[in-house]
């Protein structure tokens, strides 16, 4: 059973915002919520995905940020990754019913970190266009869009989760230099602080973008609190991270999969887990201060980050992963 919450605090609400968290040290971040989703016994085989849940079954996302918590993190992701009003339209969601969406990805998470008394804070995902379409475009970008465009298309679900006061927007997952300049010239607009962090493959973005190129765009840029990678292979996480700190002098953000690769035509997992906590340390020493896992990483692998990081741990209960 946790400890009383602090009666003067307000429920959920970290202490100081994440910025300041950062320049003290190392945060943890939580792992892949779609894969505690199933370990749940959810169906994420829509197209949706887990946003789906936001109206189904938002207890069970709920639940999933718990076990994230118990685990150690202090930074939950929202459910919002694949949300947007397209996709929710074609669900036959209204415009107003789907703000309210946004804005209870937001909520659930506040709820379960208002459980706990520590710092918890709260990550809005804002995923790229490719995870909209859910035919895997987010591992290859080029959209054919102009930055202009995908303005228009990220800049209505922006201002629904900005409106809901996460801590922080995760702008995460992005293939392309082209998409994260418009991410991060939207997201600017709405005056909360946001990380940028993209999807690589080798030394380069998915697009094929160098890595020096992609993370310059936001050197300078006061409101990104930290950049770096998060949806990869774990061994492409290692010069990211250098590559992230030398371009832009600030915190990096590093959160990459299990090692299993996804195959987006049979919409299923394929190979082994590579993904080592050990990592952790040579992360840190390239400057890393934002750390935890996506795909396929679950609460056990967040504990172990924990443990390593000083945080302490509590055993998963059964069936978390």
């Amino acid at each position: 059973m946790p400890p009383a919450r602090d009666p003067g605090r307000t429920a959920g609400a970290p202490s100081r915002p994440l910025a300041a968290a950062l320049a003290a040290g190392t945060v943890l971040l939580d792992g892949g919520l779609s894969n505690q989703l199933e370990a749940q016994g959810c169906d994420l085989s829509d197209a949706l995905w887990s946003a789906r849940l936001l109206a189904d079954g938002p207890g069970q996302i709920e639940a999933a940020h718990t076990a994230y918590l118990r685990a150690g993190a202090q930074v939950l992701i929202t459910a919002s990754y694949q949300a947007s009003f397209e996709g929710f339209r074609k669900h036959g969601t209204g415009r107003a019913e789907a703000a309210a969406l946004f804005a209870r990805s937001v909520e659930l998470a506040r709820r379960a970190a208002g459980a706990v008394d520590r710092d918890v804070w709260v990550a809005a995902s804002v995923g790229p266009y490719g995870a909209v379409t859910a035919d895997g475009a987010e591992y290859r970008g080029r959209y054919g869009l102009t930055v202009r465009e995908l303005e228009r298309f990220h800049r209505p679900r922006i201002e629904a989760l900005a409106a809901a006061r996460p801590d922080v927007l995760a702008l995460e997952t992005v293939p392309d230099v082209d998409e994260a300049q418009a991410l991060v010239r939207v997201a600017g607009e709405c005056g909360l602080p946001v990380w940028l962090s993209y999807t690589v493959a080798g030394d380069r973005t998915r697009a094929g973008q160098r890595l020096e190129e992609a993370f310059s765009l936001v050197d300078g840029e006061d409101l990104v609190v930290a950049a770096g990678v998060n949806c990869c292979d774990p061994a492409d996480a290692d010069a990211a991270v250098r590559a992230a700190a030398e371009a832009t002098g600030k915190p990096v953000v590093v959160y990459p999969n299990s090692g299993e690769r996804w195959d987006a035509e049979g919409r299923r997992w394929a190979g082994g887990a590579t993904f080592d906590p050990g990592r952790v340390r040579a992360w840190q020493s390239a400057g890393a201060r934002l750390v935890g896992g996506c795909c396929r990483v679950g609460p056990a692998t967040i504990a172990e980050l924990a443990a390593l990081l000083g945080e302490g741990r509590s055993t998963p209960e059964p069936g978390e992963r």
